[in-house]
């Protein structure tokens, strides 16, 4: 099942795609796509329901973030070894995590602010992880229960303010419209392997990205237990996998930066595909 959230920014009703990507209503079953609404028991009432008789939803509507009421957006640097490698820092003895703020999510679909006196704006395709219940110190065995489903995430970073800049990570990462999510929410029953997924980037029609989950130094079930023994899981949080490599950072002979008026497309198998265009803040 495909959930997503479509119209005005801020405004958002709840969705699902069917069979035939026609977008349907489910304003009138649940009030978003978020919170409770993420459990298992309220996931299967929802792939019950009969979906040619849910309004359909005419147009094309702005396909908004594919999760509500954002408790946390965690993420994890550096999880792909030929990532660390092109940014010359060695794999991490344990996960590297760091939050970014949730005023940076926006639609799929939405442009990316190059942020004022940005020079080295950076993109980052990602797997997402959706957390359906709460949960702490959660085994690593038991770890996949927790998860509502999965998602696309690019972890746009300003590179001079996330490295340059003292201090952590997160002013570099999460600047207004640097955490675009979606297009949809695809429930974790229809993806079998999370560590098997293919993902890739381009900009202005060049590839940058192409990659794989499996290469990811720190696997989903891992990060999932991992995460629990810091801070509680809470329905609707998202988690961030981390990048394979070809990050703008990492081009040779020399780096490559966003510039307003480019086009971002990228996406993760099964999960949907985003397209950006970058404007000046």
């Amino acid at each position: 099942m495909k959930l997503l959230r479509y119209g005005s920014a801020g405004a958002e009703k709840p969705g699902l795609l069917d069979g035939a990507g026609i977008i349907r209503d489910l304003s009138g079953v649940i009030d978003d796509v978020a919170g409770d609404v993420l459990s298992d028991v309220s996931l299967h009432r929802l792939a019950a329901l009969k979906v040619d008789n849910l309004p359909k939803v005419g147009g094309q509507p702005r396909l908004g973030p594919c999760v509500g009421r954002v408790g946390k957006f965690i993420c994890i640097g550096l999880n792909y070894a030929d990532h660390a490698a092109e940014a010359g820092v060695a794999v991490p003895a344990e996960p590297v995590l760091f939050l970014k703020a949730n005023s940076a999510i926006c639609g799929p679909n939405d442009a990316v602010e190059i942020p004022r006196g940005s020079v080295k704006t950076d993109w980052e395709v990602e797997l997402g992880i959706v957390i359906g219940k709460a949960g702490k110190y959660i085994a690593e065995a038991d770890a996949l229960d927790y998860v509502a489903g999965y998602c696309v995430v690019n972890d746009v970073s300003e590179r001079e303010f996330q490295i340059e800049r003292a201090g952590t990570w997160d002013k570099g990462k999460g600047c207004d419209t640097f955490g675009p999510i979606g297009p949809w929410l695809v429930t974790r029953d229809e993806i079998a392997d999370p560590n098997n997924l293919d993902l890739w980037l381009s900009v202005d029609g060049k590839m940058f990205q192409n990659g794989n989950t499996r290469t990811m130094v720190y696997q989903v079930p891992f990060l999932i237990a991992y995460l629990s023994r810091f801070m509680s899981l809470q329905p609707g949080d998202i988690i961030s996998t981390g990048t394979p490599p070809g990050v703008g950072m990492g081009q040779k002979p020399e780096p490559v930066y966003l510039r307003p008026g480019q086009e971002m497309r990228l996406g993760v198998a099964g999960l949907g595909e985003q397209c950006q265009i970058t404007v000046a803040a």
